[in-house]
């Protein structure tokens, strides 16, 4: 445990560290900012790397175990009425445990947050038990997204413009560290107990559907609502003078991140007891292992969202601002975009997303070729994102033709690379997105009035542009990539998750 503890802290400081290099430079040569904000940035980056290393250990020794056990034991029971009972209840508890979520509906001005979190999980919900069914009926994935994608589009057209990039910002944001460990592996505990050659493949997926509902509810509850305003509120950057401003600082925020991650991780802990109750699947040292694996989620998450929020938010919107304030603010294009190469890699989720790919592929895709192509797409989103800020261009320009060319794309891509690329658009939004980046576009567009439109889609962009950079890896490695590898690791896991397990 103390050697995967000490791998997964050393992967999440390389991960982290060109981030804080390029920040710091930043703030020296183009953006000077005040020396407690960059005091906040530098104690939050250390938060950050131990967090997530920790976070990462527990997701490995519980949440993902948790959601292959209950995946494989819902293959069990031969009710249906009871599977789309349990696909949606998780698709609703695990949302509502979402943090990411909890920021956007926070940020979103105009929106009650109880309307907005209860709106994006019923759209989770019922979009996670649409993905079941397409796992245990074999329904084409390329097919079922074009029509979703096509009904989302049709939605748009009669939702208020302030609504259109909230929504699709909702679609990245509940795909986040808590959301994304157990919908993929759930979809592995799914597909593992099919014996065709297809049944890998489909385990992916699940989380590319779950973010299409968000946009679909939210949408439509934007044309239902009328919200009371829609002015942003920017956040108040606290005055920071002396190291121990900033060290009481985080410890002031310390309980509020506590109390909102024990309300997020209490119901999937509620679930594991549950689940226990009814299959006694699992041993005494099986179980105290889980029980090992939830603290370090939970310690490392809290770590986590006190280093991201308390120090990125105040120096992702410090630099916007003074950037785009200056002589040469079109330098946000490039400069935004090399943030983005390297952000996506300090992303949680991203390391979940590259395990699974190496697993069920045994090596045939290198986890390193996804995470080259992933920075590669969010460069070029955050890129895009600078430039919507700076000329406002409309989100539909880019969200429109993208989905297009997506959808295209998918009917000439091997099948394995469709669900890794769609499943990729999700994970890579994820909270240093919407604590950094999206802070950042708000400092940078001056205009209170264009918030809303330009500076709000960030997250939106950052989760299309991966889809097309993994589709487009698909297409380049198709020869390369061989049906007797994937039918190997396939027949592999199949015998692995074929031991009999109780049903619920």
């Amino acid at each position: 445990m103390r050697k995967k503890l000490q791998e997964t802290t050393n992967d999440a400081l390389s991960s982290v560290l060109p981030v804080a290099i390029i920040v710091f430079l930043m703030s020296v040569v183009i953006s000077p900012m005040p020396v407690g904000t960059l005091m906040l940035f530098l104690f939050g980056t250390v938060l950050l790397v131990v967090g997530m290393g920790m976070f990462t250990t527990g997701v490995d020794m519980a949440m993902i175990v948790l959601g292959e056990d209950i995946g494989i034991s819902m293959t069990k029971t031969k009710k249906i009425a009871l599977v789309g009972l349990i696909s949606f209840a998780m698709g609703v508890i695990i949302t509502l445990a979402e943090p990411d979520l909890q920021v956007l509906a926070q940020l979103a001005p105009g929106i009650p947050n109880i309307i907005l979190v209860l709106t994006v999980a019923c759209g989770v919900g019922i979009f996670l038990l649409l993905a079941i069914f397409r796992i245990l009926y074999q329904i084409n994935l390329s097919i079922l997204l074009a029509v979703c994608y096509v009904v989302v589009m049709a939605v748009s057209i009669f939702t208020p413009r302030n609504f259109i990039a909230v929504a699709f910002d909702s679609g990245g944001v509940t795909t986040g560290p808590i959301t994304v460990p157990f919908i993929m592996a759930m979809g592995l505990g799914l597909a593992s107990i099919r014996s065709d050659r297809e049944s890998m493949e489909d385990s992916f997926g699940l989380v590319a559907l779950c973010s299409v509902g968000p946009i679909l509810t939210v949408m439509i509850l934007g044309i239902c609502f009328r919200p009371a305003g829609t002015n942003y509120a920017q956040p108040v950057i606290p005055d920071i003078i002396t190291s121990r401003d900033v060290t009481l600082e985080f410890i002031r925020q310390i309980p509020h991140y506590f109390i909102e991650v024990i309300a997020a991780v209490w119901p999937i802990f509620a679930v594991l007891v549950i689940f226990e109750l009814l299959t006694r699947r699992y041993h005494k040292r099986q179980f105290a292992r889980l029980l090992i694996g939830f603290i370090y989620t939970f310690v490392g998450l809290v770590m986590f969202l006190t280093g991201v929020n308390v120090g990125y938010i105040p120096v992702g919107q410090s630099l916007g601002s003074g950037m785009a304030s200056s002589s040469v603010k079109w330098i946000l294009i490039p400069l935004g975009a090399l943030i983005g190469y390297f952000i996506v890699a300090a992303e949680p989720a991203i390391h979940v997303l590259k395990k699974q790919v190496d697993e069920v592929s045994l090596g045939a895709i290198p986890a390193n070729h996804v995470q080259r192509y992933l920075s590669i797409g969010v460069a070029v989103s955050v890129a895009i994102a600078m430039l919507r800020v700076l000329t406002g261009i409309s989100i539909y320009w880019f969200v429109i033709p993208g989905y297009v060319a997506a959808i295209t794309m998918t009917f000439f891509t091997p099948k394995i690379f469709v669900g890794i690329a769609f499943d990729s658009g999700g994970v890579a939004s994820g909270p240093m997105t919407s604590t950094f980046l999206l802070p950042f576009a708000i400092g940078a567009c001056h205009d209170p009035d264009r918030i809303m439109t330009d500076a709000f889609g960030l997250v939106a962009m950052v989760a299309l542009t991966p889809i097309l950079a993994i589709l487009i890896m698909g297409i380049m490695s198709k020869s390369r990539i061989t049906p007797e590898k994937i039918i190997d690791v396939e027949d592999e896991i199949i015998i692995e998750y074929n031991e009999e397990a109780p049903s619920l």
